[in-house]
């Protein structure tokens, strides 16, 4: 949709040049009729600021809205003079405005967007500073298999980690009949204390829509908003912030191992390559069996822990279900298996999918591939 919108309005840019041609005499452009020099100037300007909405477009830029709503503005202006050639042009701009609408509006000081940037530059104020370099000795306390997986993650020689923003590509969808949804993805979270800032930035029906995660102290909270302006998702409580523990021990075993190292876990080896990691934060207590290979790469990770509260039973979850040791209706197995590493820096971050183990079968229900990633921001601001 990113790039068939580019198109059109690289499309909408390349016809207002004509506008500017014809006033300047650079092509003949006989069948045009004339245009006045002044004229000319603002279907230049036009033409100008369409091609930079639709380059800033297709490289993800936030604000590729902005050229473009000045740009309909000055073709709207100039449309009515040449009005026999180019009527059709106010199609194309009434195309091209609901997005850049919706586009304004999730810029809007009220938008998700705007309430992540300001979450993240505050916590950022108060991240924990400790970023020395991590040593062999700083793994002896771990086990083994945990040792060999940080060794693999390029932990070792590289400062630890305070805090790390991440940008995904990532795919999400409702349930395991329902189409991915597809669209960048946001994330900044911090050790100590523990907080996670996820937004993700994604299409319903092609209509964008922007799912928030916050978790700050004590609670979590996930909001779901079409347009950003429809509230359709609005959840809290207990369960969610039990899961949303869980998703914190998972940032930290797959996208920020170094702080393995100093975090609170009480570890239990299962076999010579699984362990069980068991942690508390907020006054919750959850635990991930940590799986890995004879290299020392994560496998998978597991966990019973992690709720899903909302349409579980018709996806055939039931209080007889195994696979749920609390025997819980919201409660079943999620996982994480790794399906690929890219290094960034030295360090190894894994490519996988989030995964719910359904008495049906494995519902996958999200995608995520690491593309940049940032560690120990408030000390390089320092």
């Amino acid at each position: 949709m990113r790039y068939v919108l580019a198109v059109i309005l690289a499309l909408i840019g390349f016809i207002s040049f004509l506008g500017f041609a014809k006033a300047f005499e650079i092509a003949s452009l006989e069948q045009l009729q004339p245009i006045s020099r002044p004229l000319g100037v603002v279907w230049l300007a036009a033409a100008v600021l369409f091609a930079l909405a639709a380059v800033t477009l297709v490289m993800r830029a936030r604000w590729w809205w902005a050229p473009a709503a000045i740009g309909l503005v000055c073709s709207t202006v100039v449309i009515p003079a040449a009005w026999d050639d180019a009527k059709f042009g106010l199609i194309a701009n009434a195309i091209v405005l609901v997005p850049v609408v919706v586009s304004a509006l999730a810029a809007a000081p009220w938008s998700f967007q705007a309430h992540y940037e300001r979450d993240a530059r505050d916590l950022l104020q108060s991240s924990a500073s400790d970023t020395s370099i991590v040593t062999e000795d700083d793994l002896a306390h771990l086990p083994e298999q945990v040792r060999r997986y940080l060794r693999f993650a390029g932990v070792v020689g590289k400062p630890r980690v305070a805090d790390y923003r991440i940008l995904f590509d990532g795919a999400l969808r409702s349930g395991p009949d329902k189409p991915f949804m597809t669209g960048p993805i946001e994330q900044t979270s911090f050790a100590a204390p523990p907080a996670r800032l996820f937004l993700a930035h994604m299409a319903m029906f092609g209509v964008p829509a922007e799912a928030y995660h916050r978790y700050v102290g004590p609670s979590a909270t996930f909001n779901v908003k079409i347009a950003s302006v429809a509230s359709v998702v609005n959840e809290s409580g207990p369960e969610l912030t039990r899961a949303e523990t869980v998703t914190l021990l998972n940032d930290m075993v797959l996208l920020a191992p170094a702080t393995l190292i100093d975090a609170d876990i009480e570890w239990e080896e299962l076999d010579p390559h699984t362990v069980r990691a068991t942690w508390s934060n907020a006054g919750n207590t959850v635990s991930a069996d940590l799986s890995f290979d004879e290299s020392g790469a994560l496998t998978d990770f597991v966990s019973a822990d992690r709720a899903r509260s909302a349409d579980l039973k018709g996806m055939g979850a039931t209080e007889l279900d195994p696979g749920s040791r609390t025997g819980s209706t919201n409660r079943l197995l999620w996982s994480t298996p790794v399906s690929g590493w890219k290094e960034f820096n030295g360090r190894k971050l894994p490519t996988g999918t989030a995964v719910w183990r359904l008495p049906k079968g494995d519902f996958v229900y999200g995608r995520f591939e690491v593309k940049r990633i940032e560690y120990n921001i408030a000390a390089a601001r320092v």
